[in-house]
């Protein structure tokens, strides 16, 4: 419980700071450059060489990109008959697509199943959503941030990406057989800034009070992401024969919030930042009441 209090506090912390200490402006960009560039890598360099594969686990990565996908398919074809601009339609895609299956999945999983299931979340996160951030994401906010980029400009990207870059080298140094005890140790301390400074920095910029034309948005961004897309991987596993531990952890970590990098990434490349953090924050709150509730359903 520990774990879920930090993501509260933090949260709670940027929302104060914003409205009564005064922070220096720019504060929540500089946060963020830290976040995707920094301490997100590390995590990834520090995780992945512990993840073991097991191809019975599908269900865990397919989870993840089938809320990815859908979430594109949907926005992409709905945006634009509700009149909305590409903007709003690639902030969707990202915050309604990406879960917060790091962050809120792995503190949470393990207070609902324990560290068997932990482990189990690790993979859907690392293999799943990571991958689908570095490559689904980043091709998401070329396509969507205002100007027409050729397949090379976002393959770049992509590329480029570092945690794209990470993963292939965790990867890499998972094959070769792990990081030496002090590699292990650096990679994790400054992985672990993230989720304060990734969560104050959401607080900094979080706004409940939208537009009315920004409702709506909210409402079907938030529609799928919490509740939609969980039910739907729920019968995926069902129509393919997927049970016990692995059918509830990927059902739960597609029911988590949506990712604080996606978030991040629609305020860097201007995807109507003020929609994507407060479907963020409402989804943080949200997920802290909708997710143990569909622990106790499954």
């Amino acid at each position: 419980m520990s774990a879920l209090l930090l993501l509260v506090l933090c949260l709670a912390l940027g929302v104060l700071a914003s409205r009564y200490a005064r922070p220096p402006a720019g504060l929540a960009q500089h946060l963020n450059w830290w976040v995707l560039n920094i301490a997100l890598p590390a995590l990834v360099l520090d995780l992945i060489p512990r993840v073991r594969l097991d191809p019975h686990l599908w269900f865990l990565v397919a989870t993840q990109w089938l809320l990815f996908v859908f979430a594109w398919l949907l926005f992409g074809l709905l945006g634009p008959r509700l009149g909305w601009s590409r903007g709003r339609v690639g902030a969707l895609i990202l915050v309604a697509g990406l879960g917060n299956t790091s962050f809120m999945g792995y503190p949470m999983i393990e207070a609902l199943r324990g560290q068997e299931g932990l482990a189990l979340a690790v993979i859907a996160d690392q293999v799943g959503c990571f991958v689908a951030l570095a490559v689904g994401g980043v091709a998401v906010t070329a396509v969507y941030a205002g100007r027409t980029l050729m397949p090379a400009e976002v393959l770049r990207r992509i590329l480029l990406f570092p945690a794209f870059l990470a993963l292939l080298g965790g990867l890499l140094v998972g094959a070769l057989g792990g990081w030496p005890d002090a590699a292990h140790k650096a990679l994790e301390r400054i992985g672990s800034s993230l989720t304060p400074l990734a969560l104050f920095s959401v607080g900094l910029q979080f706004r409940l009070h939208l537009g009315r034309s920004q409702l709506g948005a909210l409402g079907l961004g938030l529609g799928w992401k919490m509740f939609a897309a969980p039910a739907l991987c729920y019968l995926l596993g069902v129509a393919t024969g997927v049970s016990g531990l692995v059918l509830v952890v990927g059902v739960l970590q597609a029911a988590m919030a949506p990712m604080i990098s996606a978030a991040i990434l629609a305020d860097q490349y201007r995807l109507e930042p003020p929609l994507a953090n407060t479907v963020l924050g409402a989804g943080i709150l949200l997920s802290l009441l909708t997710v143990p509730l569909a622990n106790s359903l499954l």
